[in-house]
């Protein structure tokens, strides 16, 4: 399928002219384009409030230098980002990226696909994303902590609680977190919820670290049950080892299901009596290590270098969590032929085009990231809540109210697949829920952005 619709290909084409060098932000454009033409040729009412052209566009785009001095008294410097895609329906609302990785494209991209994730969720939340290409990786905690200092020095300016409230994302933990609040703490000499991701002491909220795993799996679940499968007895494959892969290990192996293999960039593992998720709690989060250390622990669990290659691996169920584009289409080609049932995308963006027509063509039941992944910027709300209320819910009450949202996340998008002639294909479903409902608050403003 492609943009046929005249309308759509000619906002695609002109920003296509425009940003020809931003390939992941206009790949999620195409993608979202793509899945409009329904609701777009019924809707003649979007067209003429220009809805479509206003809602590619950020709002706002925020590019600064970071300084800092490393440890040996150098100065570095890096750059900063922060895009405030669109707030119709709420508060700008999207993490922060530290990684090397990071430039416009890929900040614009998250951003977009931020404003449909939170739309979904239900809850009042606007889209955004930040970041900068400073790795933290080998970097000691004391230049961490200037880094991010630094950081939230310029950001601050841009950001409040009723504003845009940053989370974390890759690179970006509960240290970075803790740095940057206090920082922020510092300037504008206020305690407020302007962060998502917080300690438990300082206004953080209970099962936020297992949110997007947890999450990812509830949504599966609910899409496996209404094909009549389940997690129970299935092997299931999940690519990295941060926070959302940890967290949809251990639940998916609650669920009932064997998680045979996880990865890091270097490489992967494959333990086909099933991964513990405490080993890979305990490497990534209090040894800082790499995944080739789950050895030490299991020694007759398999290491092999290139993480590329965990998709060869035979199983029922593949869980993309590390980052975008890592599914290309012969590893979909090769997780089909070995008789993948279901795919749920834990990261953003995980799948390329490719795969993810192969995918469906094939019959696989897939569950796309902006639905499937939106457990953490969900419970970041929930954070939002509490802080905003000065209360603290126990994390079974978050549990409870994250499984609620993941459940009718999966009933917008597919409800809305369902009323655009496509049962079952949740890709065009939860473009559609999310799309709707910020078009419909866009409309009702007026241009104002």
């Amino acid at each position: 399928m492609a943009i046929t619709n005249a309308y759509l290909k000619g906002v695609y084409d002109n920003l296509l002219k425009l940003y020809p060098e931003q390939k992941e932000f206009l790949q999620a454009v195409d993608e979202v384009l793509e899945s409009l033409q329904p609701v777009i040729e019924k809707r003649p009412d979007l067209v003429e409030s220009g809805i479509i052209e206003r809602i590619v566009e950020p709002e706002r785009v925020i590019l600064f230098r970071v300084s800092w001095v490393d440890d040996n008294g150098k100065i570095q410097v890096n750059r900063g980002f922060r895009v405030q895609f669109n707030s119709a329906i709420g508060p700008y609302k999207g993490g922060c990226r530290f990684h090397p990785s990071v430039n416009l494209s890929v900040m614009k991209f998250l951003g977009f696909e931020q404003i449909f994730k939170n739309s979904l969720t239900g809850l009042p939340m606007g889209g955004a994303k930040g970041g900068s290409d400073f790795d933290p990786k080998g970097k000691s905690d004391a230049e961490v902590m200037r880094f991010c200092q630094s950081f939230m020095t310029e950001l601050a300016k841009h950001i409040g609680p009723d504003t845009d409230v940053p989370a974390g994302d890759i690179g970006v933990g509960a240290r970075e977190i803790g740095y940057m609040f206090g920082q922020y703490k510092r300037l504008q000499n206020e305690f407020t919820g302007v962060l998502t991701g917080k300690s438990l002491f300082s206004g953080g909220s209970l099962a936020r670290t297992e949110a997007t795993g947890y999450g990812a799996c509830y949504f599966c679940s609910e899409m496996l049950a209404a094909n009549g499968k389940s997690y129970e007895g299935k092997k299931v494959i999940i690519s990295g080892s941060g926070n959302v892969a940890t967290y949809a290990c251990q639940k998916a192996t609650q669920l009932g299901a064997t998680v045979i293999a996880m990865s890091d960039s270097n490489g992967y593992i494959y333990d086909p009596n099933g991964i513990d998720y405490k080993i890979i709690q305990e490497i990534k989060e209090v040894k800082r290590a790499r995944i080739k250390t789950y050895l030490d622990y299991v020694p007759t669990a398999k290491y092999t270098e290139g993480c590329s290659g965990i998709w060869t691996v035979p199983c029922d169920i593949a869980m993309p969590c590390a980052t975008q584009n890592e599914i290309n289409l012969d590893s979909a080609k090769a997780l089909i032929a070995n008789g993948v049932i279901a795919v749920g995308e834990g990261a953003n963006m995980p799948s390329t085009p490719e795969a993810i027509a192969a995918f469906q063509e094939a019959g696989v039941l897939f569950a796309p990231a902006k639905a499937c992944n939106a457990g953490g910027v969900a419970t970041s709300g929930l954070e939002m809540c509490q802080n905003s209320m000065r209360l603290s819910w126990t994390f079974e009450e978050v549990d409870e109210r994250l499984k609620g949202i993941m459940k009718n996340i999966y009933k917008a998008a597919s409800d809305a697949a369902e009323a655009a002639g496509q049962p079952g294909n949740l890709v065009v479903g939860a473009n559609i829920a999310g799309f709707l409902k910020v078009a419909e608050a866009m409309k009702w403003q007026g241009v104002c952005y």
